[in-house]
């Protein structure tokens, strides 16, 4: 260590000048970095998952659409909303990445010909509302609600509230940018009618990848700046000197920026995850920096010159700093196994940023510590008698109470285990956003007056080529849709070419069923294809080869439990019959992460738990160690996601990554308290006497880094991501009892097992360093 601090020393100016140089430079490559926002983002290119939506994308081209809602409380049958519904169903035609547009007006209306009876008409329901009389309106507003595939999708029952949806193209599904475009088009087209004075409410793929954009930048830009602020002014409240705040936020800046510096060099793109990585990196550097200065500032008050202090608290922490950069690069990894890529590769980024804030601390802190000296009134009383008597009357409180903090602790410990049992996991996409935001209202807009939001693609396999002229597959079909709405009350409207047939069936033989001749079937969906305008074909509907059927199925938005439930239902239900069918589209998808949020919660903190098992053995050399170690990290995650079990709340991605994350940053305060305790232990100090040396030397900064990244993190809990806010709340609450854990129960739990006056859990002969 004496070497390594000469070399410091001696390289001071070399050292303070050379890294931001090279941090700088790197730094320039972020002017290359860039922002992906799509659901493509959550699934690995080789996911199961993801290839299947695709293959269903391309036979039936994209679910994705653009959604425009508006509300006339005077009903929209009239000319002024039928006129602005005209207007952007053709603005929207016209969009790039538009493929297709469906509206009130252009609903294509099966009827008979009045002049003529015997001709069947396919045209829009609405060609130029201008011309129409109150008469003719009042006869289309009743031709529309009488139509089921309009009533709840197209147009409330009560007339009053209309939806536009606008098809994307596949090409614009995957094309980076293209929910840009598109939204800026849409935004232009409102602002064009704004003079109608409607409130447009706005859903659909694009809006939900710019939400998402719009929140990750927000946040970054927001609460980021606001994190580092907070953790400014706590590190002058602890350090009450401008030196240690300066060192620790150099520290933390330089990791950042190297880490996504690197990020953009690797080819990988920002996203709602991995843009929170600031916060990650404050976390980290400012738990390292902490220790360092700390202790750094106790050695100058009992006297010691500069560079002694300098050697005294690098030979103090440089085995802990190192262990604890470990140990949370474990943490954080751990999440690399996680089938979600954004969770994979914050997990990874944030690993590499633990490891580089300890290069950064043990260098670049020293370094410029040599050069600009910390002024320090020396104050043998104030570093000797305070500090110690404070440790000495915590010690005595911990003895005199240690059976009632055991007590108290496994009570604790049982109840809220109970609470894990009543834990659900959720996926669903809608809820990434909190109430208040845009998208959240239109949401909830379209499933109160119109329909249920969320969508089941369901391909029915009839098992043949022309299969799905089949009267008994369409009957099928039918029976299928029925019994889905009795079964679940989520399940809102069906539309498939099934109703268009059985319209057709009614107006000929004025028989609303499925007609009982294949070849009636095709002749009335081959009249129905011709009669549609370019564009509106009904091959989205079905595959080439008409063996395929798509059903869409509207849904209101559930939890993903429910979602599987309800999806695994429908291909049972499909199973019992001679034919089969697989429930498709982005509520499908989303709904199956699921499983991977509940691995990622339960392989990461496994994974996190073995691993720095391993790394505590390797320490300690004492396999009777890794218990008291396990039991105070452990704890803090039980106790927070059991009261989430408790009160009923989902545990979200947000929630799923915190548990190794929290076990990797508590997992610190523990280490820096074991090793001060060992080496008192070591030096032949008794139990007590070894907490009151942990207390003087670690407890306050262990207290303080805390409070610190709490903080921090707590700041992330007024997001209206609600990942980020879910995680920032539980991260935050976790490492707060994580600490009354390590400065309470591992104190008794030391008592209880090594209290001999020869330690039996710490001892190693005693080396010079």
């Amino acid at each position: 260590m004496q070497a390594f601090v000469s070399f410091l020393l001696r390289k001071r100016w070399y050292i303070v000048l050379t890294l931001p140089i090279v941090v700088v430079l790197l730094a320039t490559l972020l002017r290359n970095a860039g922002f992906d926002g799509s659901y493509r983002i959550w699934f690995a290119p080789e996911s199961k998952t993801l290839q299947q939506y695709d293959h269903f994308k391309e036979v039936f081209g994209n679910d994705d659409s653009m959604i425009i809602v508006f509300s006339d409380e005077d009903g929209i049958f009239r000319h002024k909303p039928l006129a602005v519904i005209e207007r952007l169903t053709q603005k929207l035609w016209q969009t790039e990445y538009i493929a297709r547009v469906d509206s009130l007006t252009n609903y294509q209306y099966v009827h008979v010909d009045a002049a003529y009876p015997d001709d069947i008409l396919v045209e829009n329901l609405i060609e130029d509302s201008s011309v129409l009389t109150a008469e003719e309106l009042r006869k289309k507003k009743e031709a529309a609600l009488g139509e089921e595939p309009l009533v709840g999708r197209i147009i409330s029952p009560d007339a009053k509230t209309t939806m536009i949806t606008a098809r994307i193209t596949p090409k614009g599904g995957n094309t980076i940018g293209a929910s840009k475009s598109i939204m800026e088009s849409v935004h232009r087209y409102l602002q064009e009618e704004k003079e109608s004075g409607y409130e447009f409410y706005l859903a659909g793929g694009p809006v939900v990848n710019q939400t998402f954009k719009t929140l990750a930048i927000h946040d970054v830009s927001t609460f980021t700046p606001l994190a580092i602020l907070l953790a400014t002014l706590l590190l002058f409240a602890v350090f009450k000197k401008f030196s240690g705040v300066v060192a620790t936020l150099l520290v933390v800046v330089f990791t950042f920026l190297v880490v996504m510096s690197l990020q953009v060099l690797f080819g990988f793109k920002f996203n709602n995850f991995t843009a929170n990585m600031p916060l990650f990196v404050i976390a980290i550097g400012i738990a390292d920096a902490m220790h360092l200065f700390w202790v750094y500032l106790l050695e100058r008050k009992k006297g010691l010159r500069n560079e002694e202090a300098i050697y005294e608290s690098l030979r103090k922490n440089f085995t802990p700093l190192l262990l604890t950069s470990l140990t949370t690069a474990v943490g954080f990894a751990s999440l690399g196994i996680s089938e979600i890529v954004p969770v994979k590769t914050l997990g990874i980024a944030t690993a590499s940023a633990a490891l580089l804030a300890f290069v950064f601390t043990i260098l670049f802190v020293p370094a410029l510590l040599a050069i600009f000296p910390v002024n320090v009134k020396v104050s043998h009383k104030e570093a000797g008698t305070k500090n110690r008597s404070y440790a000495k009357a915590y010690v005595s409180f911990l003895i005199k109470h240690n059976k009632s903090i055991t007590l108290i602790t496994l009570m604790l410990f049982s109840v809220m285990a109970y609470g894990l049992t009543q834990l659900k996991v959720d996926s669903n996409a809608v809820r990434y956003f909190r109430q208040d935001v845009p998208f959240r209202e239109t949401v909830a807009t379209i499933e109160q007056k119109l329909t249920g939001p969320m969508a089941y693609e369901i391909v029915a396999d009839s098992g043949e080529k022309d299969g799905i002229k089949s009267p008994e597959f369409m009957n099928r079909v039918e029976r299928f849709c029925v019994e889905l709405k009795e079964k679940f009350g989520d399940a809102r409207h069906t539309f498939s070419l099934v109703d268009v047939t059985k319209r057709f069936n009614e107006i000929v033989d004025a028989n609303k069923s499925v007609p009982q001749d294949k070849n009636l079937i095709a002749q009335y969906l081959l009249l129905y294809s011709l009669s549609l305008p370019q564009g509106m074909e009904i091959n989205d509907k079905m595959d080439v080869d008409e063996r395929y059927l798509r059903i869409t199925a509207s849904m209101n938005v559930v939890d993903t439990s429910k979602d599987l439930e309800m999806i695994a239902w429908i291909e049972e239900w499909w199973a019992k019959t001679e034919y089969g069918a697989q429930v498709n589209g982005q509520t499908s998808m989303f709904a199956h992460m699921q499983s991977d949020i509940s691995d990622t919660l339960i392989e990461s903190i496994s994974l996190a738990v073995v691993l720095i098992c391993i790394v505590m053995l390797f320490i300690f050399k004492n396999i009777k160690v890794i218990p008291i170690f396990l039991i105070p990290n452990i704890l803090p995650i039980v106790l927070v996601v059991g009261i989430m079990g408790w009160l009923g709340i989902t545990i979200d991605i947000g929630v799923a990554i915190s548990g190794a994350i929290i076990l990797g940053i508590a997992v610190d305060d523990t280490i820096h308290f074991l090793l001060k305790y060992q080496e008192a232990r070591v030096k032949g100090e008794p139990t007590q006497e070894a907490l009151e040396y942990v207390m003087e030397y670690a407890g306050s900064a262990i207290l303080f880094t805390t409070i610190i990244l709490s903080g921090a993190f707590m700041v992330f809990a007024f997001s209206q991501f609600m990942l980020n806010a879910n995680f920032g709340l539980v991260t935050a609450i976790a490492l707060v009892v994580a600490v009354l854990v390590d400065l309470v129960l591992l104190p008794v739990l030391l008592l209880r097992f090594d209290g001999a006056k020869r330690s039996k859990l710490f001892y190693k002969k005693e080396r010079h360093v």
